[in-house]
């Protein structure tokens, strides 16, 4: 059994709220738009599974790839960044569905949180939101969850966008 917390969309920025809501979490997951620090510092706190997205810089695209495919506690996971929703996939996802059958499909981009069971899949679709600063959503978001027997005791953190991050770790303040 597995405490996983969720995370997209940080831009560069950790919020507080990383650090309480996901202090009890054997490990984080993150879909992309990472930018510059996040990954180093959120590796101080936790062990991280990470995808890059579309914002992400070239030294950022050779740490960590686009899409992952990982088993965790039983469960065979998919993550990307911008892999779309049930009904509304991206035309690239749907090959790696039908041969790898994860149990779990995590996305991130849109900025809006969702979470939905895909019968046609046969797999939990999570996007955690955006935890950043950036972008049009108008409150940033977590989610954490225990893989048991089946994923169970989802929670979500919303707080408001516009927070104060921690101080990353090799990045100039000023560059935040």
């Amino acid at each position: 059994m597995k405490r996983i917390g969720i995370m997209s969309d940080t831009h560069g920025a950790i919020p507080a709220q990383v650090y309480t809501f996901f202090k009890d979490c054997d490990e984080l997951w993150h879909a992309g738009d990472v930018g510059k620090g996040v990954l180093e510092t959120l590796r101080e706190f936790k062990p991280v599974v990470a995808v890059y997205g579309n914002t992400d810089s070239w030294d950022l695209r050779y740490q960590i790839p686009d899409t992952r495919i990982f088993r965790c506690d039983g469960f065979k996971v998919v993550m990307t960044h911008i892999g779309g929703y049930p009904g509304h996939y991206e035309r690239r996802m749907l090959p790696i569905f039908e041969e790898e059958k994860p149990d779990i499909f995590v996305a991130g981009h849109s900025h809006i949180l969702r979470v939905m069971y895909d019968k046609s899949y046969n797999l939990l679709h999570i996007n955690p939101g955006a935890a950043g600063n950036r972008g049009f959503h108008k409150v940033s978001t977590l989610i954490r969850l225990t893989l048991d027997e089946v994923p169970k005791d989802l929670e979500i953190c919303e707080f408001e966008k516009n927070y104060v991050s921690r101080p990353l770790i090799g990045v100039d303040p000023a560059d935040q």
